[in-house]
């Protein structure tokens, strides 16, 4: 719960900064998948290193010294982890001020945006059906009351909800409340459903052990009602060549998925397209909250939320001073950690059920992109295929057998590994370099 505090700390700040000065796209900023793969591949490889047989004789491991001593420790994990997140962010304030992001951005066109943000929804389909494995039934209650407010009745009109006008000071009849609510109330009514069940002691979710153990009950109960994060109460971010290595492939990767949040949400508001500087400007803004994330020892940075900007595209409420009253409300959780902690109370069935919704909408945006290219042409079809084919296929072959990948320098071995086991710099590099570089 304490970790979770901070990293909404981090994030509310991070919130603030973005619609203020940064890309000012209504926009929430949350640690995205992006980050949470590479700090997946250190912490896997950090365990690797400090691993033991059952006599309880050291194996023998490619943990260099001297921080193979500590590495096995959760703490000295926890601060390599935090220094990647750390470097992460110094390479996005270098990437934004270097007006590279901007760039990269100016020359993306709808056969590097389609299939970017079509991978960009479907690479969370397996922790999609991860959650709402533990209950199919309340998963899908979610995701019918969500599709039924923002599609069947999205133009449903409640007279009982009326806006004052400032000009003449009459008032609209009515506001379409179960589509700016059509995210809100699904959540709200299971979330309900489900403490109702829990309470007539009804078994309805379905955990195996080791789900089991990612309760956080006792943690939460113990953790204290107001605590404020400080930089290096837990020690300062380790920074070592294997953090370096992993914290610029996080920087790369989440560049590209917050540049492609940053047309999602656009496009989903219909608004114009966002100039290059602007982008530099999120970037940098971005960069300045992961290095606060990684001082504070949170192991996730901030980025752009996709879930948000589709949730955005499904109420059409894209308002900046909603977005910073969310910023405030994380900045308090964060200062909190036992109200952090209850938000892990939330069932893994309504996580999946809002996953199911929101990133469905990014496949759907990023295949309307096809309408501005020629996609009977054959070069076209080829670049979208190959793309996205090999950005399914690579992470799961390199998941399966990571040992493949061996240069012999274990920091390249960790930036190869974080950079191709993430779905979207796979697609947005190869789309990038074919379309610029094919003729046609």
């Amino acid at each position: 719960s304490e970790l979770l505090a901070r990293s909404l700390f981090a994030c509310g700040i991070s919130t603030v900064l973005q619609t203020s000065l940064g890309s000012r796209l209504p926009l929430v900023q949350i640690p995205s998948f992006e980050y949470l793969v590479p700090a997946m591949v250190l912490s896997s490889h950090l365990s690797l290193g400090a691993s033991t047989d059952r006599n309880g004789t050291a194996m023998a491991s490619t943990c260099p010294a001297p921080h193979c001593a500590v590495a096995g420790s959760r703490v000295a994990l926890l601060r390599e982890v935090s220094g990647a997140v750390l470097v992460s962010g110094l390479v996005q304030l270098v990437l934004g001020v270097s007006g590279m992001c901007g760039w990269a951005a100016q020359h993306c066109g709808p056969m590097v945006l389609a299939p970017s943000l079509s991978i960009i929804g479907l690479s969370a389909y397996k922790e999609a059906a991860f959650f709402c494995s533990t209950n199919w039934g309340i998963a899908l209650l979610l995701v019918l009351l969500a599709v039924t407010f923002s599609q069947h009745l999205g133009s449903c009109r409640l007279p009982f909800c009326a806006w004052p006008q400032a000009q003449g000071g009459s008032t609209e009849p009515s506001v379409p409340t179960l589509r700016t609510f059509s995210v809100l109330l699904p959540f709200a009514g299971v979330c309900m459903v489900c403490a109702i069940l829990s309470h007539l002691h009804v078994p309805w979710e379905s955990l195996d052990l080791a789900v089991a153990q990612l309760s956080w009950a006792n943690s939460t109960f113990h953790a204290p009602w107001l605590r404020i994060p400080y930089t290096g109460e837990w020690g300062w971010p380790l920074l070592t060549p294997r953090a370096l290595a992993v914290g610029i492939a996080m920087a790369i990767g989440c560049s590209m998925n917050s540049v492609g949040c940053y047309v999602l949400c656009g496009r989903l508001l219909q608004a114009p397209r966002l100039a290059p500087h602007a982008c530099n400007r999120g970037l940098c803004t971005e960069g300045l909250g992961s290095l606060l994330a990684g001082l504070l020892g949170t192991p996730g940075g901030t980025a752009a939320s996709i879930a948000n900007a589709c949730a955005t595209g499904l109420t059409q409420a894209g308002s900046r001073p909603s977005v910073q009253v969310s910023a405030l409300a994380c900045v308090v959780l964060g200062m909190s950690p036992r109200l952090a902690g209850l938000l892990t109370r939330i069932p893994l069935a309504v996580h999946g059920g809002v996953l199911c919704v929101t990133y469905a909408v990014a496949v759907g945006t990023g295949i309307s992109y096809f309408q501005y290219a020629d996609i009977d042409s054959g070069r076209n079809i080829f670049i979208v295929g190959f793309a996205m084919f090999m950005a399914l296929l690579v992470p799961r072959w390199l998941g399966a057998a990571p040992a493949h990948l061996a240069t012999g320098w274990v920091p390249l071995d960790l930036l190869f590994l974080s950079l191709l086991m993430v779905p979207v710099f796979l697609t947005g590099f190869l789309s990038f370099f074919l379309e610029n570089t094919v003729s046609g």
